[in-house]
């Protein structure tokens, strides 16, 4: 096993200019933890010199240590290793960027409810607003950079290319600070030009894309790909992403501030709808099962070349052909859908855990017979996706939800290898992998033939 200094390299999360990202876990507790060590680019040393590079590494991780705020990462540790420095903060499996979808290209994106934009956004302002209090710009503001922990709180992570109120960067002007699409015009120009505005532009760009699972351009009306979104919200939105800055929100605050009188006119219009929507009136069928009512209970390993046909998902790893189930509640903790005859236990376990974790807790399921059937199991991929919601179907926010809302990531028993398992997003409608120190719940499932 690789390390550096005492931590222990369990594989490689990600590369960018400056460094590399490894999952790493520290000695005797083998509590997992994000490691970042300087390795850049050359291209990068050509330009800045490995000086500046170092300089600006060392920067990024005092930055993270001073600042505390439970919307910004923390770093625990800065050390070297054969002359490399790296710090060590807290990681967590999921982000931002995977929830949506990102490619980092022009291309769809999943849709978040309105709800879930603005939980994300205002999660994201608020650790912004730390960040300018401090007088750091962050210069990198995007979803691959907010972590999401096991409660859905947003981890404002990568302050590499951040810099201080007025500080002249290193290197010329000429060079690109930032990511395409996300990054402000002014920032894309010069970067030494980039304030405050320019992360909130940032923002904006991902709120955009959340809410209508694309990128903002002239010729796109919010209102028109998402019909939940009114003229207030178009507004907002293009106040937020316009290309002058003098023309943007002057601050998070007041951005937040505008925010919350959005989400507060959501909650009304949410309320008057359910009032004036007879219980009848209301889609019976809102659950999903993917491809046909006979579902592949046995469960595979299969890597990302083979996994969509066998899941039978689209690009961005949802059902390809959702039909309508039927849910019944048994009032014995679980749950019958009669399109699938499977079985669900409706309460799923109590915490998130490892995959070897859920696996433990469904045999437990088993060992006390939970009503009384002792052949509990993790569901496969498949199973896990008739349980989807289409995310725009009318009028779902009216009704009561049939499993815990609060457990959205499910593991299922499908391996994608020897280290990592498919898990289900039941609250966004689709599936991805991670390895399995990762922290999912696990909600057990049975054939259920005979069952009325």
């Amino acid at each position: 096993m690789k390390k550096f200094g005492k931590y222990t390299v369990k594989g490689l999360l990600g590369r960018g200019g400056m460094g590399m990202v490894y999952k790493a876990a520290i000695p005797n507790t083998e509590k997992i933890v994000a490691l970042k060590v300087c390795q850049p680019r050359q291209v990068l040393v050509n330009i800045l010199g490995i000086k500046e590079v170092r300089r600006q590494f060392m920067k990024e991780a005092v930055t993270m240590a001073r600042l505390r705020h439970p919307n910004i990462a923390e770093v625990w540790d800065l050390d070297t290793h054969n002359g490399r420095p790296f710090f060590v903060m807290e990681y967590y499996c999921n982000n931002l960027g995977t929830v949506i979808g990102e490619t980092y290209e022009d291309a769809p994106s999943r849709t978040l409810s309105i709800d879930a934009s603005i939980q994300y956004t205002r999660q994201a302002l608020a650790a912004l607003a730390r960040l300018h209090h401090a007088g750091i710009i962050h210069m990198d503001v995007k979803p691959f950079n907010m972590m999401l922990t096991d409660e859905g709180v947003v981890k404002m992570i990568d302050f590499g290319v951040s810099k201080l109120r007025g500080e002249e960067l290193g290197g010329p002007d000429t060079i690109k600070v930032g990511t395409p699409y996300y990054s402000a015009p002014e920032q894309e120009e010069n970067p030494n030009q980039a304030d405050e505005r320019s992360d909130l532009y940032s923002v904006g760009i991902t709120l955009f894309r959340m809410l209508t699972g694309s990128l903002p351009d002239e010729n796109k009306v919010a209102a028109d790909i998402n019909p939940e979104l009114d003229k207030e919200w178009e507004r907002f939105l293009k106040k937020a992403t316009h290309p002058d800055r003098k023309a943007r929100f002057t601050s998070a605050g007041n951005m937040l501030a505008e925010l919350d009188l959005l989400a507060a006119a959501w909650e009304d219009k949410k309320a008057k709808t359910c009032i004036l929507i007879e219980e009848e009136s209301l889609p019976k069928k809102l659950r999903r099962a993917a491809g046909s009512a006979t579902l592949r209970s046995v469960p595979i390993k299969t890597g990302l070349k083979r996994a969509r046909d066998f899941f039978e998902a689209d690009e961005l790893w949802r059902p390809k052909n959702p039909v309508s189930g039927v849910l019944r509640d048994k009032a014995d903790g679980t749950i019958l859908d009669v399109a699938t005859n499977l079985l669900w236990e409706q309460g799923g376990s109590p915490y998130p855990g490892t995959w070897n974790e859920a696996q433990d807790y469904v045999n437990s399921l088993n060992a006390k017979i939970f009503a009384g059937f002792s052949d509990w199991r993790l569901p496969t991929v498949n199973e896990l996706m008739s349980l989807f919601i289409e995310n725009l179907d009318p009028y779902q926010f009216c009704l009561e939800p049939v499993f815990d809302p609060d457990k959205q990531r499910i593991w299922s028993a499908d391996k994608k290898s020897y280290v990592a398992a498919w898990y289900a997003d039941v609250e966004f409608g689709f599936v991805w992998w991670q390895d399995f120190t990762c922290f999912f719940h696990a909600r057990a499932v049975r054939s259920a033939k005979g069952i009325d």
